[in-house]
């Protein structure tokens, strides 16, 4: 039970994000195509941003300065993937959702299941319908449809509250995260730049710095993200992504405790059973009480053992909490989910990367996690999570065709502004494309799945 409520806390903070998400979104689609705004919005995202210490820029990569765009994307989203990645080793190593194979399999291969498929239907839709002279360079979109918005999709999923199962929650969560993991990986292999050693051998310093840490059962949140803070300059200026830095220090945060939750416990039940039971009243609320020097060491020695009885992990990833879903993850939608829909036509969704990346979510998504799962199943290899029916199930399956945030963040890695031997322009026009794919597959498939799970999930 105590695990459940530990993933149902998770389910409900994304759900609260994505209704901010929402919001972000309009915000910046309003604000890039009103003539007003249009081009302080466009402008404002390209301003360099500069750090210097000692005349030296911090944010400046192969002597060029970061943008505000840029830091949002690299620094913005790693301190994301820091918060996704605590998630990850939570589950998979104190008894959660990935701690066995029995609990991971099924939305595991939904999930792998909902990454290959897409980039082949991306693929197809490239092929048949985009301009064969830019083919190499649509091909870099593939990984675009891959991912599932953890956020956006448990928001559509809580309109229906307590019709749906529990199992069903678990099982979209679960999918969601390790469909992070899968978009992690595509990061570090695909968008990997030249290599520089000494940078990597500064992200491998601050790692033993921070397992040092660990064996010395150091629990100070503040001093892993204070080498956390080094890690992601030397991963920065390492060409390995930055975000990477984020899932890279969350498994070197620890998430055991030095003598296990039951032994604090009991420090704490021992040191309160040393107080006196008193009936209190009305008077006594009001009326403050005198502590001998007994009495505060007996609570410092609670308040000590309270502190020891959250581990570092759980404790980061609670403060990193409210940052992520009021100010992080909407903040990032508003900087790229303005699309500009001057001069765009019914063509930009009906060929190349638009459509690539909008059959990709809406039939690619779907029908990679129903296959995945109807295999996985009909071989007995795992059961229907609990609760579910293969219609509810569909219903799953769709909403996970919302790609956007992740989508985003793999579009404005796929087609950028400086890519070697292509024009800006060209660079813009698919990046646009894309992301006007992932806006109409997303509400498409958050459309879709609401319909699907309003007919099959239980009507009380």
């Amino acid at each position: 039970m105590k695990q459940n409520y530990s993933f149902m806390s998770t389910i409900r903070k994304y759900a609260e994000s994505g209704k901010l998400l929402i919001v972000a979104t309009i915000a910046a689609l309003i604000a890039a195509n009103l003539p007003s705004t249009r081009d302080l919005y466009s402008s404002f995202w390209q301003e360099p941003l500069q750090f210097v210490v000692a005349g030296f820029d911090l944010l400046a990569h192969n002597g060029k300065s970061l943008t505000i765009g840029g830091f949002i994307n690299d620094f913005f989203m790693a301190i994301f993937f820091l918060s996704v990645g605590l998630e990850l080793k939570r589950e998979i190593f104190c008894g959660g959702e990935l701690s066995s194979l029995r609990k991971a399999l099924l939305p595991v291969l939904a999930a792998i299941g909902g990454m290959i498929v897409p980039t082949i239907v991306f693929g197809i839709a490239c092929y048949l319908t985009g301009d064969a002279t830019y083919m190499e360079v649509m091909e870099r979109g593939m990984p675009i449809p891959m991912a599932t918005d953890i956020a956006f999709s448990l928001g559509v999923l809580a309109m229906f509250s307590k019709r749906v199962p529990t199992g069903l929650k678990v099982f979209l969560a679960t999918l969601a995260v390790a469909d992070d993991l899968g978009g992690i990986l595509v990061i570090a292999v695909n968008y990997t730049e030249h290599i520089s050693l000494p940078h990597l051998g500064g992200v491998l310093a601050c790692v033993l710095a921070c397992l040092y840490l660990s064996y010395r059962q150091v629990h100070s949140k503040f001093g892993y993200i204070a080498i956390g803070l080094f890690m992601w300059w030397f991963m920065f200026q390492s060409g390995i992504h930055s975000t990477i830095a984020g899932v890279v220090l969350a498994f070197c945060i620890p998430a055991k405790l030095s003598h296990g939750t039951k032994y604090y416990i009991e420090k704490i039940r021992v040191q309160i059973d040393k107080f006196p039971q008193y009936e209190v009243t009305a008077h006594d609320k009001r009326t403050p009480h005198m502590l001998t020097q007994t009495d505060i060491q007996d609570l410092r020695a609670i308040e000590s053992a309270s502190d020891h009885l959250i581990s570092t992990l759980q404790d980061t990833e609670d403060v990193l909490r409210n940052p992520i879903s009021i100010l992080i993850i909407p903040i990032f939608a508003f900087a790229n989910a303005g699309v500009c829909f001057e001069g765009m036509s019914a063509d930009n969704l009906t060929q190349g990367v638009g459509l690539g990346v909008f059959l990709g979510l809406v039939i690619g998504k779907f029908s990679g996690v129903m296959l995945a799962c109807w295999l996985s199943i009909k071989a007995r290899i795992v059961q229907l999570p609990d609760g579910a029916t293969w219609p509810s199930l569909a219903g799953i399956a769709m909403l996970c065709g919302i790609g956007f945030t992740v989508s985003m963040f793999m579009a404005e890695l796929s087609y950028p502004m400086d890519l070697e031997g292509q024009s800006p322009e060209i660079m813009r026009v698919f990046l646009n494309d894309a992301k006007l794919g992932i806006l109409c597959g997303t509400v498409t498939s958050a459309i879709l799945g609401s319909l699907i799970l309003h007919k099959t999930l239980p009507k009380t």
